[in-house]
């Protein structure tokens, strides 16, 4: 599926395909929930890092998360200019970007569950919306955005 995405300005606009566009995945932990977190959760869609074409590139920004001690080499994806969350690149990955929901301009399909990931990492001011086909982990779930995909018919 083709999606269209862009920051708030309108400084930096995107295009990508995506084989897993369902946005299913909720991660809370501190560095989504800190960069791209509006209900203390962020989603990220799958994608195909060759397909990525990016306009207005000039105003892109790029941060590196430090995890326990040490910068990561994944790259989180920003518009200079108004802060929003793009994509998240991980060289560890090549082929893979990951989209953020709330940066996707395309209307996107409804997931038939989600995953609810990293609880341990939410503070208790953010309440857990899950619904009873939902699946909750403390820390990363036992199958990849690939995996749930497959399992529920949705790759595209």
């Amino acid at each position: 599926m083709r999606l269209d995405g862009s920051c708030h300005c309108g400084a930096v606009r995107f295009r990508v395909e995506a084989p897993h566009p369902y946005p299913f995945n909720r991660c809370y932990c501190s560095i989504c929930r800190k960069t791209a977190g509006g209900g203390g959760y962020a989603i990220n869609l799958g994608a195909l890092a060759d397909t990525l074409t990016v306009e207005g590139q000039e105003h892109e920004t790029v941060y590196h998360a430090v995890i326990d001690g040490h910068e990561s080499p994944g790259e989180r994806h920003f518009c200079s200019r108004c802060g929003s969350a793009l994509w998240v690149h991980d060289p560890r990955w090549p082929e893979l970007v990951h989209p953020f929901a709330s940066a996707i301009d395309t209307e996107l399909p409804v997931p038939p569950e989600r995953v609810h990931l990293m609880l341990d990492s939410k503070p208790a001011w953010v309440e857990v919306e899950a619904r009873e086909q939902d699946r909750c982990f403390a820390g990363y779930p036992d199958e990849s955005l690939a995996e749930w995909h497959r399992r529920l018919g949705l790759t595209r």
